[in-house]
């Protein structure tokens, strides 16, 4: 199942797609989530965020390319960091370039959505609270992360996490091809085979540390090198089994 979130007559809805349509549901992926009759073609909706989460958390250097790319080792457990609310967008929403910015990259990840409430559970179970799986943009402002030496500020601008087009419940996270495009180019690819640590031991680690609530999401982190991007280039990541998550640069 892939589930959507969209709009349609000035409304919030989920749904799930099926070919190029939407069919729309009742209740929400975390309640009684029921079909409803109703059915649209993508080109009556506008396709959002596929969540609104309460917190987004990302796994640094998570890749052994991604960490030698980077000239920094391999770390013994995973490293955490944090994107906040304001940072998500949805498909084709426009990621805008901050003005003393001159280095920007576009990280492709796999996002993992909560469907539970989830605290100090075992990587053996963590799937049993996981929804499914996102396409995710850990857009990053690299020249201001050299310049603060830390990922908070560089990771953390308005626009810099898209995410979607939806939640894909049948996939299988540790086998995933993920794959960024530039100007219709493949810049680069890679699979979530080649995590430090996959999906299970990086939930089981964050939730040792808090609580992850129904709709959080979960970046494992970016697998290859990161792509540096320029305002005017339109970036799509593509995650197998997900689809594609398209958006341009933009400076305001």
């Amino acid at each position: 199942m892939q589930i959507v979130r969209f709009r349609v007559d000035d409304k919030t809805r989920y749904g799930a797609l099926d070919g190029a349509s939407v069919i729309e549901y009742t209740g929400t992926p975390w309640s009684l989530f029921r079909r409803g009759r109703r059915r649209y073609s993508l080109r009556q909706v506008v396709l959002l965020a596929p969540v609104v989460p309460s917190k987004i958390v990302g796994v640094g250097l998570n890749h052994h390319g991604h960490a030698r790319d980077h000239g920094r080792s391999v770390p013994g457990e995973p490293l955490l960091f944090f994107k906040p609310i304001s940072a998500l967008i949805g498909p084709d929403d426009p990621i805008v370039a901050p003005p003393r910015c001159a280095h920007l990259e576009c990280e492709a990840a796999l996002g993992v959505v909560m469907k539970r409430r989830c605290r100090n559970v075992t990587a053996t179970r963590a799937r049993e609270y996981v929804l499914g799986y996102a396409a995710l943009n850990d857009v990053t402002a690299r020249d201001v992360e050299t310049r603060d030496g830390d990922w908070t500020r560089a990771k953390a601008y308005d626009t810099f996490c898209p995410l979607g087009p939806c939640i894909a419940t049948d996939l299988d996270p540790n086998t995933a091809t993920i794959e960024t495009w530039v100007n219709g180019a493949l810049r680069r690819a890679g699979s979530t085979k080649e995590l430090v640590f996959g999906m299970e031991h990086v939930i089981a680690h964050v939730s040792e540390i808090l609580t992850l609530l129904p709709g959080d999401v979960v970046a494992t982190g970016t697998p290859g090198a990161s792509g540096r991007v320029e305002p005017g280039d339109r970036v799509e990541i593509r995650v197998e089994g997900v689809g594609g998550l398209r958006n341009a640069i933009v400076r305001l």
